[in-house]
Formats: structure tokens, C-alpha cells, sequence
């Protein structure tokens, strides 16, 4: 996994990803497989992938931008629900 630390914490999520569609998606793809082959509902898939962004910030985000990078990751996934 690529380091966060070189995030800027100060800024909102970009909508504009540096990452290439192919590379997201390839990604994307993996992750839904493995729900897939667990046969996980709607819930055990948000719960499962919930906790490991949960994982992800606790570890590889300071402590002082937690809170602001979970508001803006939540600001960045109603927006694409919208």
C-alpha cells in the first residue's frame, strides 16, 4: 500500500484523482471480488470495507488530521452517491 504520508491533509479529497482510471478500477475490481466470493450482503460489505478505512486512517494518517480526513472522505462519498 502506498504511503498516505505524502497526502496533503489540508486539502479536501481532489476530484481529480492523481491515479489512473485503470489503476483505481483494477483495484476497485479486486476489492469487490473477494465480497463477491464471500457471498457478503449490502451490510457485511460497508462494515467490512468501513473498517478497513477505518484501519487505513488509524495507521497511515497523523493523529491531529484524522477527523479531517474522515469528514472529507465522507464529504467525497455523499457527493458520489448523489
Amino acid at each position: 500500500m502506498k504511503n498516505c504520508n505524502s497526502i496533503n491533509l489540508n486539502q479536501p479529497m481532489p476530484i481529480q484523482s492523481k491515479y489512473s482510471n485503470e489503476q483505481v478500477e483494477q483495484i476497485v475490481d479486486s476489492l469487490i471480488n473477494v465480497l463477491q466470493e464471500h457471498k457478503a450482503p449490502v451490510d457485511l460489505s460497508l462494515m467490512c470495507l468501513g473498517n478497513s478505512i477505518t484501519h487505513i486512517v488509524k495507521e497511515h494518517v497523523p493523529e491531529t488530521k484524522r477527523q479531517e480526513v474522515a469528514e472529507n472522505f465522507a464529504k467525497a462519498l455523499i457527493q458520489s452517491v448523489k
